[in-house]
């Protein structure tokens, strides 16, 4: 039969014309059965003959159908260069029918679907110009019903793409499936670095591949899979494992794992070297006591935990010593070496250190001469008076009594001088005593004889009182202040306004017809002339208002910075009463005259107001604060590569208050000032290099920059010496057109040229950088 197609015309009467068309392809029929022969004479006959082929073609599909036939082949299959893949190929349920063609077809991603391998029974197999043409065969050869598989070896990248496996078959007629052809790149040598760290900084180690594509990375420490967590970071696509805060148990050994679909690799395993330490240290003495007689040999021991072995320093009292080393020997003690004893272990690798807890040495004698002197017997209340106590003796310890009752720290009494001074500040009148001072030591104890103090005290409990008692009066009014206080002798008193002492005296003061100009704090003081002390009064407020006026808020520094402080000032004339801050019409918490910011942030900008009140008035001043800032998060917006003759613009952008300047260098070269804009025309391949964008703030003054890595290459995009892409597209079309009127069996042979790659380039070509 051939293989074009053929048409017979079924002509009705009484229905429309039908034209039946059969194909090689969709049907074939064995040469020599009756089915065949009756159809093929139905066809050449008349318009009656023509209907039974027609249903005979019919009953061919509904058989076809009943048969559920399918071809089975794998949807997908990975493969790397220079491999043999094998492309299965399957009829399922293919009882009671005989092959009449097997035909393979390539489709590339990019281009026209090409036949590569096709079989007829009685015929040897038939493999057409094609890329694989010499790589591919049947498997076996020749094919059968049960398994016309090929296989293609020494396979290329460029042979990615769909295969698809037609089967022909009497008589259930035309089915095929698909393979898809997956090229990956082999994983080459895996290599991992890292550098030994220091306990609790952070370590990183990267995992690089010699070659390879479509490459997943996992990390192993030991035989366990290395997953992220709170210490534990994976990045770069899990090139990168980062420690942070590393310890001493996370030493590994670390192995990174590398697959694709086809291959995997693991590097040789990496141990960190961790330094840690010093920690846990420990002094010991030998012999252990808590007291020694002159002339002892004491040997006090030294050890701590650490990597490398840590170094030893002594210490007496906080005092370094010259001996070094973990042992320090005491020999023939004297009581002048009697003190606490310390050692410091250092890490020269870590540079940390860590001192030990003290170890008491004391060299004793017995206690005498216990006596008590005291700065003052003829004391004034609330004045200080100190105790001395001194005794005869070593590693003494000292208790001071009241009467019967121990002394002991407070906020009025100060024990120092390891308790040897007492000291009683602010004294009162029921501090007279008597005191004793009782010292001892492990072996012995003595005290002194007592000691009485003569207080005098007064005035105190001071009151003042106004008439009539009111927060505010008129101007003109008359208002009497009284004073009163418990003083022995009798207090005299003198009067104050705001601070600043008045002529007048006495227990009264009488204000008539007073005028704003005398609003102020008014206090009285009491003074006793035997003790020569005083007392003033709480002050009594005393408020005579008018309007307020020329409200006004101020900024120092005119100019705020981000990071800096700065004070906002609320003035105004007449009778404060109170002040009220606001920042865009909410309420501050913040109240007074100056509004102070220790460290502004950019979010501190806005509209201040400070509301200033008394009782009979309210006047509301405004100041808008911008903070400066910047520049910060500086971008270079870019190509990363680029051709010779090629224009090249960059573009600069910062966050900044207000806008910054932009200089621009190109491998540390200034090439360009006061533009976010660089445009060059690259004519030379020392153009390549480091591109650096530095904004500056004038008046934050400071700087931030970005820089931007450019490749500057020969190769010229789409200037090959060929026709492009699309013309080759447009001729092999042409010809395929006109091939179609020729012999059946013809083939359109279409190659597309692939262009090459440019270079490869660090993507990781910007970094910033922040003065």
């Amino acid at each position: 039969m051939p293989s074009s197609w053929e048409s017979s015309q079924v002509r009705d009467d009484s229905c429309r014309n039908l034209s039946v068309k059969i194909t090689h392809d969709f049907l074939i029929l064995p040469e020599h059965s009756e089915f065949s022969t009756n159809l093929r004479t139905s066809a050449k006959g008349n318009s009656d003959d023509m209907e039974t082929a027609v249903i005979y073609v019919i009953i061919l599909g509904v058989i076809s159908a009943a048969t559920g036939q399918q071809v089975d082949v794998e949807p997908e299959v990975f493969s790397y260069p220079g491999q043999t893949v094998h492309l299965r190929c399957a009829l399922i349920n293919a009882a009671g029918n005989e092959l009449t063609q097997v035909t393979w077809t390539y489709e590339p991603k990019e281009g026209n679907r090409t036949n590569i391998a096709v079989f007829r029974p009685n015929n040897d197999p038939h493999y057409p110009d094609s890329p694989v043409k010499g790589r591919v065969s049947f498997s076996p050869s020749p094919p059968n019903l049960d398994s016309p598989s090929i296989q293609i070896s020494d396979v290329r990248m460029t042979d990615e793409g769909n295969y698809i496996c037609s089967i022909s078959t009497f008589p259930a007629g035309n089915r095929q499936g698909t393979t898809s052809l997956v090229m990956l790149e082999e994983v080459g040598k895996v290599t991992v670095t890292a550098t030994d760290p220091v306990e609790f900084s952070s370590v990183s180690l990267s995992c690089f591949v010699s070659s390879g594509s479509s490459l997943s990375f996992l990390w192993l420490n030991g035989s366990s899979e290395v997953t992220a967590s709170d210490r534990v970071q994976l990045t770069d696509g899990n090139t990168t494992l980062t420690i942070v805060s590393v310890t001493r148990y996370d030493q590994g050994p670390f192995r990174c794992h590398v697959f694709n679909a086809v291959s995997n690799g693991t590097s040789a395993p990496v141990n960190l070297s961790i330094s840690f330490g010093p920690e846990n240290i420990n002094l010991t003495k030998s012999p252990s006591q808590d007291y020694y007689v002159e002339g002892s040999d004491i040997s006090l021991l030294c050890s701590a935990v650490s990597r490398p072995a840590a170094l030893f320093n002594w210490f007496l009292n906080r005092v370094p010593l010259s001996d070094t080393g973990p042992e320090l020997r005491l020999i023939n003690i004297k009581e002048d070496q009697s003190g606490n004893y310390s050692c410091q272990a250092f890490n020269n690798k870590t540079m940390r250190n860590e001192t030990s807890q003290p170890s008491i040495i004391s060299v004793l004698t017995r206690v005498s001469n216990v006596t008590v002197t005291a700065s003052s017997t003829d004391l004034v209340e609330f004045s200080s008076v100190s105790l001395f106590c001194s005794s005869s003796g070593s590693s003494l310890s000292f208790l001071w009594l009241n009467g019967s009752s121990e002394v002991t720290a407070s906020n009025r009494v100060q024990l120092t001088d390891g308790n040897t001074t007492l000291t009683i500040v602010s004294v009162t009148r029921y501090d007279q005593g008597p005191f004793r001072c009782h010292v001892f030591n492990p072996f012995s104890n003595g005290t002194s004889a007592p000691v009485n103090l003569s207080i005098s005290f007064g005035p105190e409990n001071i009151h003042l009182t106004k008439s009539p008692s009111q927060d505010y009066y008129v101007e003109g009014s008359d208002i009497s202040l009284m004073c009163s206080a418990v003083s022995r002798p009798t207090a005299l008193f003198n009067w104050f306004l705001n601070r600043v002492p008045l002529s007048d005296t006495g227990p009264e003061l009488r204000l008539i017809n007073i005028k704003e100009d005398q609003s102020g704090n008014y206090s009285c003081q009491a003074f006793n002339n035997k003790t020569m002390r005083n007392e003033t009064s709480q002050p009594s407020i005393i408020s005579v208002l008018k309007p307020i006026v020329n409200a006004s808020v101020t900024s120092s520094p005119n100019q705020p910075v981000e990071g800096n402080s700065v004070k906002l000032t609320c003035e105004a004339a007449g009778s404060v009463f109170a002040r009220k801050w606001m920042k865009d019409g909410a309420d501050l918490i913040q109240t007074g005259r100056v509004l102070s910011f220790q460290s502004l942030k950019k979010t501190d900008s806005g509209k201040y107001s400070c509301n200033i009140s008394n009782p009979v008035s309210s006047v509301e001043a405004e100041y808008i604060m911008v903070v400066n800032y910047g520049p910060e998060n500086v971008q270079i917006k870019g190509p990363s590569t680029i051709s010779l003759n090629e224009n090249l613009t960059l573009t600069c952008s910062a966050e900044s208050t207000p806008t910054a300047n932009f200089t621009w260098k190109l491998n540390e070269t200034k090439i360009l000032n006061n533009s976010a804009v660089l445009t060059k025309h690259i004519t030379d391949l020392s153009d390549s290099g480091e591109y650096t964008c530095e904004a500056m703030n004038r008046i934050t003054e400071k700087t931030s920059s970005a820089v931007h890595g450019l490749t500057v290459t020969q190769y010229l995009p789409g200037k090959h010496g060929c026709l492009s892409a699309g013309a080759i597209a447009a001729i092999v079309i042409t010809i395929c057109f006109i091939a179609a009127g020729g012999a059946a069996g013809g083939y359109c042979i279409y190659k597309k040229k692939n262009k090459k790659d440019p270079p490869p380039h660090n993507t990781d070509d910007q970094k910033i950088n922040t003065f």
